[in-house]
């Protein structure tokens, strides 16, 4: 199984039917494009969550793998810190990564946190940050946060994005100018990293998030404290529900 290149669907195969067939009008439907981390994760949850993969089992090593659905070893590293996010494995320093469950938890592992702790947390921190942000934030800011969020609709490489992801929301905390939701970001930084790592394989929230992202930074530049704080509060809350659809979905 090689999975070097993204996966399109509704892609035409090879060779051409004999009369010209005219298909039925029908409304336009986005073509899905499945990143190799993302086709990677899918298949090894899959072995996991059908029993291929017995509970206790040792995953193959990251060089295995990586030769086995030919693609690069980072590529294995991400899929694999979003099975570890959904507790279906354990990675262990110099040992390997450990099938130890066959279903999602009821939380997910986000680095030194859990989604519940960001969920609770969040809200709390970067609402009331982002409306400090639009009464306090530079012309420089905003470059960056103009800059940022072009390199992120530009962005094709799904780890490269996370990063970029993460930083948007550290400069809007630098932006309000208080220094302790500053650092609490920085403090979280990985996790939300780790979160919308996974995120975006299990509950394709890359586009949605763009779009709340684009909303956040019009209402910064417009200095309108209120609006920016709603545009945060309702991307935190899109990202909370896509998080317990997750769980739910997975729920006994």
């Amino acid at each position: 199984m090689n999975l070097s290149d993204s996966r399109t669907a509704g892609q035409a195969e090879g060779g051409q039917s004999p009369l010209p067939i005219t298909p039925a009008p029908r409304a336009a439907t986005p073509l899905v494009r499945l990143s190799a981390a993302e086709a990677v994760f899918n298949a090894i949850r899959q072995d996991i969550e059908s029993g291929a993969v017995e509970l206790g089992a040792k995953l193959s090593s990251e060089a295995t793998l990586a030769g086995q659905y030919g693609v690069s070893r980072s590529v294995i590293r991400e899929a694999l810190r979003s099975c570890n996010a959904l507790g279906l494995t354990v990675t262990k320093t110099g040992k390997g990564t450990f099938v130890v469950a066959d279903k999602v938890a009821n939380d997910l592992t986000l680095g030194p946190y859990s989604a519940r702790d960001l969920n609770e947390a969040r809200p709390h921190i970067e609402v009331p940050a982002a409306g400090l942000a639009a009464q306090r934030r530079s012309d420089e800011d905003l470059k960056q946060l103009r800059g940022l969020m072009e390199e992120m609709l530009a962005e094709n490489d799904p780890e490269g994005w996370v990063s970029l992801d993460a930083a948007f929301h550290s400069i809007i905390a630098r932006a309000s100018g208080n220094k302790v939701f500053e650092s609490v970001v920085a403090d979280i930084r990985e996790a939300l990293a780790h979160q919308s790592e996974t995120l975006n394989m299990v509950a394709d929230r890359r586009h949605a998030s763009d779009n709340e992202h684009l909303r956040i930074i019009e209402a910064i530049d417009a200095g309108n404290a209120k609006a920016a704080e709603a545009a945060m509060a309702a991307h935190l809350e899109a990202v909370s529900l896509a998080l317990d659809s997750i769980l739910n979905s997975h729920a006994d």
